[in-house]
């Protein structure tokens, strides 16, 4: 589910005396997971419910935490007994982040087996959201993030919106959470590289699992080559955020997309950051990823080997080209 401005609507209505109002999620969960405000100062709040044994390991971790401006996090004892994980927005500018904040957290919390792994698994993902705002700041995604976030985006609404229903396309996105590939469907996990060059001599792995294709299906590699100039004829990145945003014909779609655009982020405060440059598709290419592809893997490594990072010449992989047809069956659609 996505957290959006609707489901805090009836939690705001003003109630005659302090207190919460709150509605749980996920009610399978190990622990208890409400959205809640705090009357009569409308603080909005994830909370998340533990016995006093099980959040013991993270009370070091959270009082060891930077300070997040806007968006705190909070471990408190409610008794002897029971002890409450908040996330908690103090600044009213960061509701569109706290909204895809709050939906990653709680629904990682949700997947843990045990009370103890869902308290470790919100501040896990809280850790990364804090990285996350710290990184962007105020002067917004690098040119190279810029880039790479117009050739997922692009990989989206040419190859998948329009084979896929909307909220199928949109959630196999799964770049901005730190995924090992960029879109993972049923058939097949996309791994999207991106280039401003003329032409690519060669494709930079940022790790030894991006191109592992244990535990999926198939594996594409993709390549997005794109024409970047100021002004032009091509699109910024807010208008290819914006085209494919206009594409998405139900709410929970374009909720889960611009849950997806925050955690890539794309912060919608930082919008002015992004008139310019313009880019233009050039090109589009795919390899399948599968026998003797030059790759390092994970089972590959000596022990004590990890975090390889490594090039890849695109010349040496023409044996592996896939053809548009193949491209379409494996991303569940007929090409055309």
């Amino acid at each position: 589910m996505s957290v959006t401005e609707e489901d805090w609507t009836e939690l705001e209505t003003p109630q005659g005396a302090p207190g919460r109002s709150q509605r749980r999620l996920y009610p399978y969960s190990p622990v208890d997971i409400h959205l809640s405000v705090g009357h009569p100062n409308g603080d909005r709040m994830l909370v998340i419910s533990s016995d006093a044994h099980s959040a013991g390991h993270v009370v070091r971790t959270v009082q060891h935490l930077p300070r997040t401006a806007g968006i705190e996090i909070q471990l408190n004892a409610v008794s002897r007994l029971e002890y409450e994980l908040r996330l908690v927005l103090k600044a009213g500018e960061l509701r569109e982040v706290f909204n895809p904040l709050v939906t990653d957290v709680a629904e990682t919390a949700s997947l843990a087996v045990d009370a103890a792994g869902a308290l470790s698994a919100a501040v896990e993902r809280y850790e990364r959201w804090q990285d996350l705002l710290r990184t962007v700041g105020s002067t917004g995604l690098t040119p190279e993030a810029r880039r790479g976030l117009v050739g997922e985006l692009v990989v989206l609404r040419d190859r998948l919106l329009g084979v896929l229903p909307d909220l199928e396309a949109v959630g196999a996105w799964a770049g901005p959470t730190g995924a090992n590939q960029d879109f993972q469907l049923a058939r097949v996990a996309l791994e999207v590289k991106t280039s401003t060059a003329k032409r690519p001599q060669t494709l930079r792995i940022a790790s030894e699992r991006q191109l592992d294709s244990t535990g999926v299906p198939a594996l594409l590699l993709c390549l997005v080559s794109l024409d970047e100039r100021q002004g032009g004829s091509g699109q910024s990145l807010n208008q290819v955020v914006d085209g494919v945003r206009r594409r998405l014909a139900g709410s929970a779609a374009r909720a889960r997309f611009d849950g997806a655009l925050t955690q890539a982020g794309y912060l919608p405060g930082h919008r002015e950051l992004y008139d310019e440059h313009r880019y233009t598709l050039r090109d589009m290419r795919f390899w399948h990823v599968r026998d003797e592809f030059p790759r390092l893997v994970e089972s590959d490594l000596p022990e004590g080997v990890s975090d390889c990072r490594y090039h890849v010449a695109v010349g040496g992989l023409e044996d592996y080209r896939a053809t548009d047809d193949e491209v379409a069956a494996l991303t569940g659609g007929t090409d055309g």
